[in-house]
């Protein structure tokens, strides 16, 4: 909203300073505070009305180290984070942008799965809470969207790169001819379905090449190939976060982390020089990504404010489901999806974790029984986290060690933009 008042304000009355709101990283520094002042100033005020509301945690006896102390701690706090996201974009975005939509719709959506299923925990007293049915069909929904939205969309499109080399200039100074880089791209943006994938010279991959046994007009059929792909990935990303969303600090942390890195995607992708110097698809109206995930960021970091531990409040599903799918959809919105078994690989560790241990579990109540089954598990615990818990590792430590993992993750993304 300030970004078109002060558009107006500058284009029609000329006001000194307003076209500072023309900057992408300005926007998106205001972004980053207002996020987080609102987390901190009115999450204080959340937590108040969640323990008015006596809207706590339900915590069963698992054996863990200080769990049953976390019985009462109000939960449904992703709502602070939420708000955190939101408010700030609607302030500080281009509106009318259809990648800032995109983004809004999906934290929208996944925040209202979550609450509907904490809503149930929480005052109908159903430990289940939503059926899990109902959230995979929420998620594959997002997804569907998503999908048929950056497949359809007239404003999701690429710039071609048609030359980049060198060519010769001339000094003023010391009148000698000098060679200077320059990038030139296409004059009309064009609907592709590329994307970036890691470690490859060429580092782009077409969805639409996996079906050109079809013959010439296969790329129509991309659809095929993509939008499920997108369904997948909106799906395991928003459960991996839930999953990893187990002891405190390590899902918000975590995903702070992660949110940096796509910023940096986002920005390098939405500019020309960055993106003719990284050899990456220059990605037009990207750029403007980078004002929401800075209020991402600035929301989970303000969250860790009251979430590290010992917690003073828990995010629940309305924050953990929504913090995975915005991760998803925006690695899809600046075609970077592939780097995310690296980026979120401890998202992607802690859903495999689950996975092995229930698959493991099974094949030795078959072939040894259940007994035998139980006393050999392949974790003492799934998901991960809770495995080095059961160790009698303190909560802090095993957050504290992901969140390095998670951070040489982070830069080893980064690095894949000019290791091939």
């Amino acid at each position: 909203m300030f970004y078109y008042l002060f558009d107006f304000l500058d284009k029609q009355f000329d006001v000194p300073g307003a076209g500072v709101f023309q900057y992408i990283s300005f926007r998106a520094a205001m972004a980053l505070i207002v996020s987080l002042l609102i987390s901190l100033v009115f999450g204080k005020r959340i937590i108040n009305l969640l323990h008015r509301k006596q809207v706590g945690e339900t915590v069963r006896d698992l054996g863990l180290t200080g769990q049953l102390e976390k019985k009462g701690t109000p939960t449904m706090g992703g709502l602070i984070i939420l708000s955190a996201i939101v408010i700030p974009t609607l302030l500080f975005a281009k509106l009318h942008n259809v990648y800032i939509i995109l983004m809004l719709l999906s934290t929208v959506w996944l925040g209202a799965i979550g609450f509907l299923d904490d809503y149930i925990k929480v005052f109908k007293k159903n430990k289940a809470g939503l059926a899990g049915r109902f959230k995979v069909l929420g998620q594959i929904g997002l997804g569907l969207i998503v999908g048929i939205t950056l497949y359809c969309n007239d404003e999701v499109v690429v710039k071609e790169k048609i030359f980049a080399g060198k060519i010769p200039t001339m000094d003023v100074i010391s009148t000698s001819q000098q060679n200077t880089q320059i990038a030139v791209y296409a004059d009309e943006p064009i609907k592709s379905m590329k994307t970036t994938i890691p470690f490859v010279k060429n580092n782009e991959f077409d969805y639409s090449s996996v079906l050109s046994f079809l013959g010439d007009n296969y790329q129509k059929w991309a659809w095929i190939i993509f939008i499920p792909f997108v369904i997948i990935i909106v799906t395991a990303v928003s459960n991996g976060a839930n999953i990893t969303d187990g002891i405190d600090g390590l899902a918000t942390g975590t995903s702070a982390i992660i949110g940096v890195v796509l910023g940096i995607l986002a920005y390098v992708s939405g500019n020309t020089v960055f993106a003719d110097y990284l050899n990456i698809m220059y990605i037009p109206n990207s750029g403007e990504l980078v004002i929401f995930i800075a209020a991402f960021v600035g929301a989970c970091v303000g969250f860790l404010w009251y979430n590290s531990f010992p917690a003073q409040v828990f995010m629940g599903d309305t924050g953990s489901l929504a913090l995975g799918g915005i991760i998803a959809v925006f690695a899809i919105a600046i075609r970077k999806e592939l780097l995310i078994p690296i980026l979120c690989g401890v998202f992607l560790v802690e859903n495999l974790s689950v996975m092995m241990q229930v698959a493991y579990f099974k094949r030795m109540k078959k072939k040894f029984g259940i007994e035998y089954a139980r006393e050999n598990r392949l974790f003492k615990m799934a998901p991960l986290h809770h495995h080095y818990q059961k160790l009698g590792m303190h909560e802090s430590k095993i957050v504290s060690r992901f969140w390095i993992i998670g951070i040489m993750l982070a830069v080893l993304t980064i690095v894949t933009l000019k290791l091939r």
